[in-house]
């Protein structure tokens, strides 16, 4: 086999839809753009949700209750099986996890769960811990502390 032998598999291939190429081709006269009006022309965009001047569904429905998202946790999930990169008896803390890049981004702290199975004694230091995760660390000698999340900062009144 040479590099000039390769095909793509069977259908992973798709021609191109060529528009306005005549009324025999499938897709000639409006091209697929339906009849006249704004959608018809080109660079012509309506936002999402909007309908045409009539108050949007969004703004008819009621608002009504709290929403909690704007205040929830969120804990960035390591599984146990990833944190077998760390040496044995080593302390896996969050800048021991992002350092070795298994936690990545914004979040509330670490939270490891029970995916995997761990093969060294450790020393892991996390914001919160599944019960199966937990059991797996202790059964291999390891040790768990959970450590207290950062309290919000609380704005000062005048």
């Amino acid at each position: 086999m040479r590099l000039h032998n390769l095909k793509p598999r069977p259908g992973a291939k798709h021609r191109r839809k060529r528009l306005g190429q005549g009324e025999s081709s499938g897709h000639g006269k409006t091209s697929g753009r339906g009849g006249k009006g704004q959608t018809a022309r080109s660079g012509s965009s309506i936002r999402i949700g909007f309908e045409g001047g009539q108050m949007p569904l969004i703004r008819r429905i009621p608002k009504r209750g709290f929403n909690n998202a704007r205040f929830t946790i969120q804990y960035l999930p390591v599984n146990v099986g990833a944190l077998n990169v760390f040496d044995d008896g080593a302390r896996v803390d969050e800048t021991a996890v992002r350092s070795v890049g298994l936690a990545n981004g914004r979040g509330d702290g670490i939270k490891i769960l029970g995916n995997g199975e761990l093969t060294k004694k450790l020393v892991v230091v996390a914001h919160a811990i599944s019960a199966s995760a937990r059991t797996k660390i202790e059964a291999k000698g390891g040790t768990v502390e959970i450590v207290a999340r950062k309290a919000p900062v609380a704005k000062a009144k005048d």
